[in-house]
């Protein structure tokens, strides 16, 4: 096993993985910028290296620091948690020609999967169910037009560099068509350095299923279930549970989804932990969307519901292990919930609302986890995003969890700081959830109704 791992990273999932490997014995190297001096990951780890000033552009993407913080501790492998580079496959080539362990998959499939028109060409080659859309990035506004006349509107424009809501947008008729491509190409030339945009047709109420994928160098590949994602805000998850309830009352859909998910997978010959992603109507019709080359933000209630260490095996398969677990070794084991706490303003369209915390303190007891990279006396400042912390609860089925959740967040203390802990609690309570009929539009709506 790897002597030192570098996590490219900051925050909650920074100190998440560093706390993996002190389990496994490897010695963790932090990075941190001028504003995150003293962050609570640079204290877990072994040692930490300052990257350069708060601007991310200028610390956590300075690509050319960091490699020189590997070089200097002498790292033998790196984790790039989530977003910043965790999908940048020019670095990952950079650490594959130093001889540097990445923890992901290769290069050459994060370019396949990072340019979510050809990761649907590819989907669809594979016999993976795809939504109706442009077979490539559509050439310019006319085509566009055209294609969207054809397939009925809604549609929605899509940066074919985005991810996770990115460069995205929902267009009723030709004028909002317009102006949401050009929106869109803006949106992923200054956030991807792609410009490109493609369409797909608009699944109305649509819902938002994801499965969670191991594989292994030797092309051993299975599924962790499925998880659902579809409480969201400007087309980014606020609230997961695992299982999905729309998956657990279709009868047939689960097996359908999850052999989709690992045939695209090894189609891909894909390596590491990744998740692909499915829009669903209320029928259990599904249909692919994109394949996060990466850990996902939303993995500890995977973890919960199958007892896996999900950064422990990234570490293992990429240290050249083979899976010893297989498909039958997994079960569902009751359900999880995971709120995301935010410093934002949810009566004020989710403007993020950077502050002061004064007092804080995390919810204890059976079933309860918090992943957090925040403390008391902490700043969340404007440079990054605005996440507190995940909290996730586990029960014998979904009631136990979000009875446990809403008992956990009224026993969470985050003062001097405007979060959404109080809009969680809300939710939670709305019948739409309790009876898990909610959609992707549904928590917008809903707070707008209020």
């Amino acid at each position: 096993m790897f002597n030192k791992v570098l996590i490219a990273n900051r925050g909650e999932i920074a100190a998440r993985i560093i706390r993996t490997c002190k389990k496994m014995g490897i010695q963790t190297v932090a990075i941190y910028s001028e504003a995150d001096e003293n962050a609570p990951h640079t204290e877990l780890a072994d040692e930490a290296y300052l990257v350069g000033p708060a601007h991310v552009s200028k610390s956590y993407l300075n690509m050319p620091r960091i490699l020189e913080v590997i070089k200097e501790s002498g790292a033998e492998a790196v984790h790039p948690g989530y977003g910043l580079l965790s999908e940048n496959s020019s670095f990952v080539a950079k650490l594959e020609e130093m001889g540097v362990t990445f923890i992901g998959p290769s290069s050459k499939v994060i370019d396949l999967m990072g340019d979510k028109a050809a990761a649907r060409a590819f989907a669809q080659e594979a016999g993976v169910p795809v939504v109706p859309g442009s077979p490539g990035p559509v050439a310019d506004d006319e085509n566009a037009v055209k294609l969207a006349e054809e397939m009925g509107y809604p549609v929605l424009v899509k940066a074919s560099g985005g991810g996770g809501g990115i460069g995205m947008q929902k267009a009723k008729k030709e004028k909002s068509l317009r102006k949401a491509l050009d929106a869109c190409r803006r949106r992923g030339e200054s956030s991807f350095g792609n410009a490109d945009v493609y369409l797909e047709k608009y699944i109305e109420n649509p819902r938002h299923i994801e499965v969670q994928i191991l594989a292994d160098q030797s092309g051993n590949t299975l599924h962790l279930f499925e998880r659902e994602c579809s409480v969201q805000r400007r087309h980014q998850k606020v609230i997961e549970e695992a299982p999905s309830p729309l998956v657990s009352r279709i009868p047939g859909m689960r097996e359908k989804l999850l052999n989709a998910a690992v045939t695209l997978a090894k189609k891909a010959n894909y390596s590491n932990a990744g998740t692909v992603e499915f829009i669903a109507d209320q029928s259990g019709n599904f249909y692919f969307i994109e394949m996060n080359t990466r850990l996902q933000v939303e993995h500890p209630i995977t973890e919960m519901i199958t007892g896996v260490d999900i950064v422990e095996w990234q570490l293992r398969i990429a240290n050249g292990e083979s899976l010893s677990l297989t498909q039958d070794d997994l079960s569902i084991d009751g359900h999880a919930i995971e709120c995301r706490i935010y410093a934002e303003n949810p009566d004020k369209m989710f403007m993020p609302a950077p502050g002061h915390i004064d007092d804080y303190e995390e919810p204890q007891g059976e079933g309860i986890r918090v992943d957090s990279g925040v403390k008391a006396n902490w700043d969340i400042t404007s440079y990054y995003d605005p996440m507190v912390s995940k909290i996730s609860t586990h029960g014998s089925d979904r009631e136990e969890a979000r009875t446990r959740m809403i008992g956990a967040l009224e026993n969470y203390t985050i003062d001097g700081l405007t979060h959404n802990k109080a809009m969680h609690l809300d939710i939670l309570q709305q019948e739409v959830f309790i009876e898990a009929t909610y959609d992707t539009g549904w928590l917008e709506a809903h707070q707008k109704g209020k």
